[in-house]
């Protein structure tokens, strides 16, 4: 992997790097923060996924989680969140699909097949790069996200049982085989089998009896994509059902925007230090 930028913050070094990517065919970028603990010793790592539209770059400058990394003594993974470059497929009309909504899955269907396979870029890929090239304590991590970044981060957990030592959320999406997001990309990535479809869904997930880890999950009232994207009732009436905990918080006034993000993102990092030190 090629660093191509390091920028020292809070003591610690926030770094860009690059590299050729095995499960996206493709050259990939990411963004690690290492605090200042990393100079000494290895740490745990929290890696957090963005959103439809985002790169590594909306987290990290919109979040404020540096801050809280350093003082925790964590380093945050912030990726990609789809393949990149002239050969991958695309839809330069559509925010929701293509580059920029990688969903987080393994594509099937072509053209998509051939580059979006983010699922194992994230779950297996990234995480070997990163603790064979870097100062981290190998298999302790945790994940979180925004939005389709949060669906990515649920499924993830949900999928890879004793991967991760915990999970949150920033408005994920919860439910996206009934959601306008998660059926067009779903239907273009995995095809028009619905049955094939619950393997990346959250709420179908816990409801076929996957997962066992604790989810904390935050959602602002004033989202104006709650109602018809989001759907977190869904999810939490599943895990009601299961008996699998679930803390659904619903933060009143809160938008969907980093604004949100950035005004619970230190609790989001506590909980994840907390669980990454047991």
């Amino acid at each position: 992997m090629k660093q191509i930028e390091s920028i020292k913050e809070f003591g610690g070094w926030l770094n860009r790097f690059e590299h050729e990517s095995t499960s996206c065919n493709c050259t990939m970028t990411f963004s690690v923060y290492l605090p200042p603990k990393a100079a000494t010793e290895k740490v745990p790592v929290v890696y957090w996924l963005s959103g439809l539209t985002c790169t590594d770059e909306n987290v990290r400058t919109k979040a404020g989680a540096q801050r809280y990394a350093s003082e925790l003594g964590i380093a945050l993974v912030m990726p990609d969140t789809s393949p990149r470059g002239d050969a991958v497929a695309d839809k330069p009309d559509r925010y929701d699909l293509g580059k920029g909504a990688g969903f987080y899955v393994n594509a099937t269907q072509l053209p998509w097949a051939a580059h979006y396979q983010m699922y194992d870029y994230i779950t297996r890929e990234l995480p070997v790069l990163i603790e064979a090239e870097l100062p981290v304590i190998p298999g302790l991590k945790s994940i979180t996200g925004h939005s389709m970044g949060g669906h990515g981060a649920l499924i993830c957990a949900l999928k890879e049982e004793g991967a991760y030592r915990s999970v949150s959320a920033f408005a994920p999406i919860c439910h996206p085989s009934v959601c306008g997001w998660g059926e067009g990309c779903f239907t273009a990535y995995l095809g028009e089998d619905r049955e094939a479809w619950k393997s990346y869904d959250a709420t179908e997930l816990v409801k076929s009896g996957v997962g066992t880890l604790p989810m904390l999950i935050d959602h602002g009232t004033a989202d104006e994509f709650l109602a018809d994207q989001l759907y977190p009732k869904d999810l939490q009436a599943v895990c009601e059902a299961r008996g699998l905990p679930l803390t659904l918080r619903m933060q009143e006034g809160y938008d969907h925007s980093y604004h949100f993000i950035a005004t619970f993102i230190g609790e989001h990092l506590a909980y994840h230090a907390k669980a990454l030190s047991e």
